[in-house]
């Protein structure tokens, strides 16, 4: 039996993966920032669920949410940061207010979480940290720059992160899905105001969206609970094939491009 604590419980990974561990026998610690969605979930698994209300860009009541649920559950084993949003927009079109609140979400939420978790899972020397970004957080796409930086950052963060706390016997994963019906670009969406100058960017981007349909996220449930599962998982993993050459050929166009100018850098 395992102890988690999930952020952004409501709906999407963070509901589909709380369900799974709730319904082998795990604990779970889900947060949300309206305590009325996790109401199923207690209804269902009634004590093994700690029903948190929590905005992840309040670094205090992070830290007293992960407080609450260690004095609920008695430690943790595996901490899930899943919270977060898309902004939708040309990075000229983003006001600083949106700018400022993405990162809030997806970097600095996480950076709460993190650090707030962190002195329990270094007292038992274990632990599994499970960082949720993006194919965004491996490639830019137009349209969405503010979220390529959020979980880049995110990506960059976790990355040192790992080699600082392996040696303490915690691990971290960074979890990189493709796309999935997750409502990621509907509800929870946010979008800046268009300038018309891009709308023929903001148009081949939406061709491209509505070329592919997403994918169902309930698959990536048994995943999650393997990944978590595994004495040694790994950094970074996708979830699904589509990531793969869309990866591919990113960082082949990087490798050819630093060759290719390979010469010009070497006067530096």
């Amino acid at each position: 039996m395992k102890t988690w604590f999930i952020t952004g419980a409501s709906r999407g990974f963070g509901r589909i993966w709380a369900d799974a561990a709730l319904s082998r026998g795990d604990r779970v610690a889900a947060t949300a920032r309206d305590l009325e969605t996790l109401r199923p979930l207690v209804e269902t698994y009634g004590d093994d669920v700690l029903p948190l209300r929590l905005d992840v860009t309040d670094r205090s009541a992070v830290t007293a949410a992960v407080h609450r649920a260690v004095d609920t559950f008695g430690h943790l084993d595996v901490v899930v940061n899943n919270a977060g949003y898309a902004l939708f927009g040309m990075v000229e079109e983003a006001t600083e207010e949106q700018a400022r609140a993405q990162l809030d979400t997806n970097l600095f939420g996480p950076l709460w979480v993190t650090q707030a978790a962190l002195p329990f899972l270094r007292a038992r020397g274990s632990g599994h940290i499970v960082q949720v970004s993006s194919l965004g957080g491996l490639a830019g796409f137009p349209t969405l720059g503010l979220y390529n930086a959020s979980k880049w950052g995110l990506e960059g963060m976790s990355e040192a992160l790992a080699q600082e706390v392996g040696p303490l016997g915690i691990h971290v994963t960074i979890v990189e899905p493709g796309p999935y019906g997750t409502d990621w670009s509907g509800a929870s969406a946010v979008h800046t105001e268009p300038i018309a100058a891009y709308e023929p960017v903001r148009e081949a981007r939406r061709a491209g969206a509505t070329a592919r349909a997403p994918q169902d996220a309930r698959p990536t449930a048994d995943v999650i609970l393997e990944l978590v599962d595994t004495d040694e998982p790994p950094l970074r993993l996708f979830l699904g094939d589509y990531p793969y050459p869309v990866v591919e050929a990113v960082y082949q166009r990087r490798l050819d491009t630093w060759n290719a100018w390979r010469p010009l850098a070497t006067k530096a």
